[in-house]
């Protein structure tokens, strides 16, 4: 159990956050997952508080996990897209913020394609700024669900081996995962085709492979990511044929997990491109343990954030 206090108006990443803070939104989440399993599935935690999920870059998944979140600690919501909003018509993201800000809003989820977005509006405004993606840098509350989810199967983090596979130079949730489990004690290994998985990688203390069928059978856990397109500016693979069979969870390669190897993914899945269909809905697929999660790892995330907001 923690003894840590959260003092933090923002979540902006893992990074910055320590061990026992990680630890603290952790056992915070196993109180709030109990509220979805009553017949009443709110509690008046955030009651009176205003938050606005404002999505510059689209998100159903992520968007709907934080708005029922909200209403379950009893918040008001609010959904801007930057279709919607005064973005397209030449407002800035500063100046659209502080209208926000201006009408008493206490919370501002944001997911933009731009890195440092979340922090810079952290930076100018009262409101708590929860980030939900930024570009190729950050994705919080996903790095804590995955996290949360290792954590009630394995019933532990620490000496864990967790593999990460896929596009890891344009994933937010890698860098997240990354942050989170190492300072937690897990060992680390990132795998994919050398022009996504490159060697600075190895800086963040984890290890570098492209032999996905060395470290599979020492894998206590494997997170499989999406190929991030809309983020890239050229393909780095040969195809998708290509990828398949050098990285893809087949069913064939998934024989060579060891058979308490949790199968997880962040979604969408492309299947049959990162994971095989009957793979993704096996008995070691933890995906749907995610989603789940993922709703009590937000409601700590806005509880513990909207309580410090003024």
């Amino acid at each position: 159990m923690t003894t840590a206090r959260w003092n933090r108006k923002d979540l902006l990443g893992l990074r910055e956050l320590s061990a026992d803070e990680i630890n603290l939104v952790l056992e915070t989440a196993d109180a709030f997952k109990q509220v979805g399993t009553r017949e009443i599935k709110k509690v008046p935690a955030l009651r009176g508080k205003t938050l606005v999920n404002f999505f510059i870059e689209p998100s159903t998944r992520t968007r709907t996990s934080f708005e029922l979140a909200a209403f379950r600690l009893s918040a008001d919501v609010i959904n801007i897209t930057a279709s919607a909003s005064s973005l397209s018509k030449g407002e800035t993201l500063k100046d659209t913020a502080k209208i926000l800000e201006a009408n008493h809003v206490d919370i501002i989820v944001l997911r933009h394609s731009s890195a440092g977005a979340p922090q810079f509006l952290a930076e100018r405004l009262r409101s708590s700024i929860i980030n939900a993606g930024d570009g190729a840098h950050e994705h919080p509350t996903q790095g804590l669900l995955d996290t949360y989810t290792i954590r009630e199967k394995k019933k532990r983090i620490e000496g864990l081996n967790v593999v990460i596979i896929g596009d890891i130079l344009f994933s937010r949730v890698a860098r997240s995962n990354i942050f989170a489990l190492t300072k937690l004690g897990a060992r680390v290994t990132v795998v994919g085709p050398s022009t996504l998985v490159p060697r600075d990688f190895e800086k963040l203390g984890v290890a570098v492979s492209y032999d996905i069928d060395k470290v599979l059978p020492t894998a206590d856990v494997v997170n499989l990511l999406r190929i991030q397109h809309e983020r890239q500016r050229k393909e780095y693979f040969p195809g998708v044929g290509e990828y398949i069979r050098l990285f893809g969870l087949t069913k064939e390669r998934a024989k060579l997990l060891k058979p308490d190897c949790l199968i997880m993914h962040p979604g969408p899945i492309n299947r049959g491109v990162e994971i095989d269909s009957e793979v993704a809905d096996g008995n070691q697929s933890v995906i749907l343990n995610q989603v789940t999660n993922g709703l009590a790892v937000r409601m700590a995330v806005l509880y513990l954030c909207g309580g410090i907001a003024t």
